[in-house]
């Protein structure tokens, strides 16, 4: 007990240094940033992947995207660092997911705002859209699942690029306009991917709810072991409530995740096996974080794709082993 306290006062002091270094910083830095000085490529910050891909997609070779938060790492518990409070400053422009993602971030989001424009690329989302968790009366924030949800995040990115660099605002518009081309056939296929899974299997079972706008948007039933946040904590009659459902529904997998620890879904495997029926590992998914740089899956297409083949031909759909585009690595 006494170590756990040690180590949440541990944190709350780095980040209120890091909160102190960033209003020094932030006093120094000129009030004139906010306005494009015209030298490319113009500097933008993302906080993660999904985010930064966007900015990548609409501003081609007039930026150069810093992503803060790399692939496989989790954003609902991480800290940022001094250097990562540098990369923001020396940013022309900035862009969030939102909707506290990143949690632990805020402060800091909120201080650089006042001398840098920075945008969250949930902001259009409509209340009615978007999905609460019954446990913390928060929004969920992990829009990215629903293709069609997230493509009103491009629409926030190119507006502000376009209000920021007026001289480029038609080929942002442009870039913009081809990227959710691409987006609506991944939504597409996303949808008749999971649809060829049978009915009564249609269940995705992993280990935190980080899928739930995946579940409404494409007709699949989700259940999460942990909640919204990794930060929450899975108790035993979680687990149990799981195991029945497996048992009684026989579903054939069970999905890990990237930036999240697989100890609980192999707790349900076991949980499985020992009332007298077999559960797999149907693959691991993107959930809070993409692929690694340089690949298709480190992409948010390349991301959702994989996702969909993945859990459709895990749970017995008739999804192509290559993906939408014969581009995945590696699916079952």
């Amino acid at each position: 007990m006494k170590w756990a306290k040690w180590q949440t006062s541990k944190v709350i002091r780095g980040q209120s240094m890091i909160v102190a270094l960033l209003t020094v910083l932030c006093t120094i830095a000129s009030a004139s940033a906010a306005t494009f000085d015209g030298k490319y490529p113009i500097r933008v910050g993302a906080t993660v992947g999904m985010v930064a891909d966007i900015v990548r997609e609409v501003a081609g070779d007039r930026a150069e995207v810093t992503n803060i938060i790399g692939s496989g790492v989790d954003p609902h518990v991480y800290s940022p660092t001094r250097s990562d409070v540098a990369v923001l400053l020396k940013s022309d422009i900035i862009f969030y997911s939102g909707l506290l993602l990143e949690g632990q971030m805020s402060d800091v989001l909120v201080k650089i705002s006042r001398k840098r424009p920075v945008y969250a690329v949930t902001e259009l989302l409509k209340a009615d859209y978007l999905l609460q968790d019954k446990q913390t009366g928060h929004h969920d924030p992990h829009v990215w699942m629903d293709v069609g949800g997230w493509i009103k995040a491009v629409d926030v990115v190119v507006e502000a690029m376009a209000g920021f660099d007026p001289p480029n605002a038609e080929l942002y518009h442009r870039n913009a306009k081809t990227y959710q081309a691409l987006l609506h056939r991944l939504d597409d296929y996303a949808r008749q991917a999971i649809a060829s899974i049978p009915e009564n299997q249609r269940v995705l079972v992993t280990a935190h709810d980080a899928f739930n706008y995946m579940g409404r948007a494409y007709g699949i039933e989700v259940k999460g072991i942990q909640g919204i946040s990794t930060e929450s904590e899975a108790g035993l009659k979680d687990i149990n409530r799981l195991v029945d459902l497996l048992v009684t529904r026989r579903i054939p997998a069970v999905f890990v995740e990237t930036s999240v620890s697989d100890k609980n879904v192999k707790a349900l495997i076991e949980g499985a096996a020992a009332r007298g029926h077999r559960v797999t590992i149907g693959g691991n998914l993107f959930s809070d974080a993409m692929g690694s740089p340089g690949t298709y899956e480190g992409s948010y297409v390349g991301m959702i794709d994989h996702n969909a083949t993945l859990i459709s031909r895990a749970l017995g759909g008739q999804a192509p082993a290559g993906g939408m585009q014969g581009k995945l690595a590696e699916t079952k």
